[in-house]
């Protein structure tokens, strides 16, 4: 009877269609959760005219939602870890679609609030569960900057959003843009048949068959069979809750660490994504022109992602990281002093690399960090502690634009997120990290058996 590593597999495998396949699936998904954060910002504007709110109100109702995305990744990554990650990706699209469109028909404000907050619980799983399975299931020789590729449909879903603000709602109305968010109900059937679910998942079951199909199309001259021996790569870490281990062997600086980079990054991204239009608007620009300069951060983010994915594959993740984390604080000092316009939409497009860039090619290497086991979980529980930032920066950025200050001096305000979170990363133990490697095995690519593959 053969002996095989399913994990081992996938980690020295070629890229091939399989991977594409799940590529392209994982990339839709992230769009719209770029999509949906970028939808609230764009459409912002047309709101506060609509229903008359002040500064706060829009500030409070952005952190209502990304509140929902907190308790989303809090309650319902750790689900996943246990009953499957596609599972819990069917959930999240079900209720990012239907609430959604009940946001778009919203008759007024406290309608819209609770149906933002019901997706957005959805929204808030999405990212670590799409994280993980793209990473589970990328080869790893070309991880980083596959993962890295397919976090920029996060960026493409803040361009598409940011395209209907600008060409579609003067002629029709903002909430088209909550109208769109249908479209994963309507591709649910196609997405349910095709993806697939985690490998560690069908290994926990003993659904050796799926685990034979997988393999056999990620490595078609392998010649699996449900007769072989499929086992894990090393032991596990035993049972118990998957919380308590992000805070076991050694992991607990390095998980706090964690905690507050990502804090510091998603105040920065959302912050950006919420208020970026308006602010852009009230320092004397065109509805139109507003929106461009949020369609500049979205294309620096996808800039950040490839350049900074294809050197961390080469240089190591956390140099990356820490780099473009100082270069953003650099950047949005910069950006406040600035009056030139070609020079603020140079300074937009660094700052959507220093942002959400960095925050694409930290998520893959938060993942990693982890064993296997509890990926999801330590993708999750990072993402709802930053979640707490995210919520604080909306209303933090509204009490400062009430104050009367000038739109672009709150720019500057982001430099000290940024340098704690390049700290953040420094202060990573990563020799307690459980990162895959590939090493030589009679004669081919497997994982080194530090890898936990459960």
């Amino acid at each position: 009877m053969r002996s095989v590593v399913a994990t081992d597999i996938i980690a020295a495998s070629k890229f091939n269609r399989f991977h594409i396949l799940v590529f392209l699936w994982c990339f839709y998904a992230i769009a719209f959760d770029g999509y949906d954060i970028a939808m609230y910002g764009v459409g912002l504007p047309w709101m506060i005219d609509e229903w008359d709110l002040t500064s706060i109100q829009a500030g409070a109702v952005g952190s209502y939602s990304l509140f929902g995305m907190m308790m989303g990744a809090l309650i319902l990554a750790p689900i996943a870890d246990k009953y499957g990650r596609k599972n819990v990706l069917v959930i999240c699209m079900i209720l990012f679609s239907v609430f959604t469109l009940g946001a778009g028909i919203a008759p007024n404000l406290t309608w819209f609030t609770v149906m933002r907050f019901i997706a957005a619980i959805g929204m808030g799983a999405l990212m670590p569960n799409v994280i993980s399975l793209m990473t589970e299931y990328s080869p790893k020789q070309n991880r980083a900057i596959i993962v890295a590729a397919m976090y920029c449909g996060y960026s493409i879903g803040g361009i598409m959003a940011s395209l209907v603000g600008m060409y579609v709602i003067p002629y029709t109305d903002w909430r088209v843009l909550y109208f769109i968010g249908i479209l994963p109900l309507l591709t649910l059937p196609i997405f349910m048949k095709q993806f697939p679910e985690s490998l560690s998942y069908y290994l926990a079951k003993k659904e050796i068959g799926k685990v034979v199909e997988i393999l056999n199309k990620v490595k078609p001259e392998g010649d699996f069979r449900e007769t072989d021996d499929f086992r894990l790569n090393a032991v596990q870490e035993g049972k118990g809750s998957p919380v308590k281990k992000l805070f076991t062997n050694k992991r607990a600086f390095s998980t706090i660490s964690i905690w507050g980079a990502v804090f510091c990054t998603l105040m920065m991204a959302y912050g950006l994504n919420t208020w970026l239009p308006k602010m852009m608007q009230d320092s004397g620009f065109s509805i139109t022109s507003s929106l461009s300069f949020n369609l500049v951060l979205c294309l620096g983010q996808i800039g950040g992602s490839l350049v900074g994915g294809y050197y961390a594959g080469k240089m190591g993740h956390r140099k990356i990281l820490v780099t473009l984390f100082l270069l953003g604080a650099v950047t949005f000092v910069a950006l406040s002093a600035t009056t030139n316009i070609v020079g603020v939409y140079v300074l937009m497009f660094v700052g959507g690399a220093c942002t959400v860039g960095a925050m694409n090619l930290a998520n893959p290497y938060i993942t990693e960090y982890y064993p296997r086991e509890i990926r999801t979980t330590g993708m999750g529980y990072s993402q709802a502690i930053g979640r707490i930032g995210s919520i604080l920066a909306p209303i933090l950025i509204a009490f400062l634009l009430s104050t009367g200050m000038n739109p672009r001096v709150a720019f500057a305000t982001f430099a000290l997120p940024s340098i704690i979170a390049a700290i953040g990363y420094i202060l990573v133990q990563e020799k307690h990290g459980s990162f895959d490697r590939v090493v030589k095995k009679d004669n081919e690519e497997v994982e080194s058996e530090k890898t936990v593959t459960i």
